[in-house]
């Protein structure tokens, strides 16, 4: 059996993404961003990866642009998903679909070569992302991701970093000293559980104002939250808190589909319904869901 027509079986426990979401009362700006989403296969066209440690549900770029357009935003950033590894097709293939409309985070190896960076280059990749979530994948050492960042300043890509917050003491230093932008992904995953003023989301407040090339997504209450659906009370704190003290370096995001939610999957208006908790200000708002994308993601069209 071939690669592409092998019959991919979805990791037991995995919830499918929400169909039919409700429309959001929140209405985001004109030119508002999603700047945090995936695509998972399809698994017949985009086989997912051997190496991977779970296996989503498909999750199309047609079903990503529909959902887009019913919660009123204009662009997204996808986000290389870690179950396709290093093949970036799905993700390349679903930025070249966009009509302009979108921008991709790449994963690639140490060995990826130069004409290979080139391509992704020219179909609208932005940046790497660099995952040191154990349970996801086998983290690659930091002084091998410093080679790495070196080979891709020439394009101007920024670098997303994706870990928890009991693992930033021994990443800080190496966080801090990439020479390029740095995005953290969901606020380095804090325990909203624990005090927003306590060590542990202070330090990651310190990782920010001490380094101005850092930039945080303020994403993934569904995933982040204890108190649970629909209204994720627990998150807010921490959220509003980045944004409120860095509102020129923060994104925000749905991270659909949702991989690798076991309690309950959201309904997406859910989510969009959040921003003004969050950002509570227009100008907050402006920030987060346009200005600061479209900097980062579209610069040339911010002259």
């Amino acid at each position: 059996m071939s690669a592409a027509s092998e019959i991919f079986e979805k990791t037991p426990g995995w919830l499918d993404w929400f169909e039919g979401p409700s429309k959001p009362k929140f209405t985001p700006p004109p030119g508002a961003v999603d700047a945090h989403c995936h695509v998972f296969g399809p698994g017949h066209e985009f086989p997912f990866a051997p190496e991977r440690k779970y296996t989503p549900c498909d999750a199309s770029k047609a079903q990503l642009y529909a959902l887009r357009d019913h919660l009123g935003f204009s662009r997204n950033v996808l986000v290389q998903a870690t179950c396709h590894g290093a093949d970036n097709s799905a993700t390349v293939d679903a930025v070249m679909s966009s009509g302009g409309k979108a921008k991709g985070i790449a994963s690639v190896k140490p060995s990826v070569t130069d004409e290979e960076l080139d391509y992704l280059n020219a179909n609208g990749v932005k940046g790497v992302r660099f995952n040191f979530v154990k349970r996801l994948v086998d983290p690659l050492p930091p002084p091998v991701l410093a080679e790495l960042v070196e080979r891709i300043n020439k394009f101007g890509w920024h670098i997303v970093i994706y870990f928890e917050a009991p693992d930033l003491p021994e990443l800080y230093d190496f966080i801090s000293g990439i020479s390029t932008t740095v995005v953290v992904d969901h606020m380095g995953r804090p325990d909203v559980t624990k005090d927003v003023d306590g060590p542990e989301f202070s330090l990651f407040q310190k990782l920010l104002e001490e380094n101005k090339h850092i930039w945080s997504k303020v994403t993934c209450p569904e995933r982040l939250s204890k108190s649970g659906p629909p209204t994720y009370d627990d998150f807010v704190p921490f959220a509003r808190r980045i944004v409120e003290r860095f509102p020129t370096r923060v994104l925000w995001g749905t991270d659909w589909p949702h991989p690798n939610l076991k309690s309950h999957m959201p309904d997406d208006a859910w989510l969009v319904d959040m921003i003004p908790r969050i950002a509570p200000s227009e100008a907050l708002q402006q920030k987060l869901l346009v200005d600061n994308p479209m900097r980062l993601y579209w610069p040339e069209e911010c002259n």
